[in-house]
């Protein structure tokens, strides 16, 4: 594998997949390379094409479902299928980030981690893009995650 041990390689797989993504429309509920998506269609994707494993399919949601239901569903579902979250100061390339707008509300977006310093999500204003981790989104950081190793065949 090029001197990369195991994990190293499904680290940057998951890397070249979320890349592979930018420029994708946002388009709320959807799921489709090229086509649209948004920020729970690009990481569902994303782990299901790094693990192998058919990805939760969610309900319908509005726009607003984390204000409207009070429960932290992304934190739920990373806790089910990542499980138990990693300190940031552990977080590398690869990881799944959950992020919420303020203290007190459930988690309401999530990218993908590319580097210490950068990650791919779907934006509502911009689409699939890699952006800079810069202070105004480390602040909201709610969790990260380990996206698990594919099933052995």
């Amino acid at each position: 594998m090029n001197g990369l041990d195991v994990d190293e390689h499904h680290r940057a797989r998951i890397v070249e997949t979320a890349r592979s993504w930018i420029g994708t429309p946002y388009r709320h509920q959807a799921c489709r390379k090229g086509v649209g998506c948004d920020c729970l269609g690009l990481v569902r994707a994303i782990y299901q094409e790094a693990t192998g494993r058919p990805a939760e399919q969610p309900a319908p949601y509005q726009p607003d479902w984390a204000e409207r239901t009070g429960t932290d569903r992304l934190i739920e579902a990373a806790l089910r299928h990542c499980g138990e979250p990693v300190p940031f100061t552990l977080a590398r390339a690869g990881d799944l980030v959950l992020f919420r707008w303020r203290a007190g509300v459930a988690a309401k977006h999530a990218g993908i981690l590319t580097g210490p310093d950068h990650f791919v999500h779907a934006y509502e204003a911009a689409g699939v893009i890699e952006s800079a981790l810069v202070f105004s989104w480390r602040r909201r950081i709610a969790a990260i995650h380990r996206i698990p190793c594919p099933i052995p065949y």
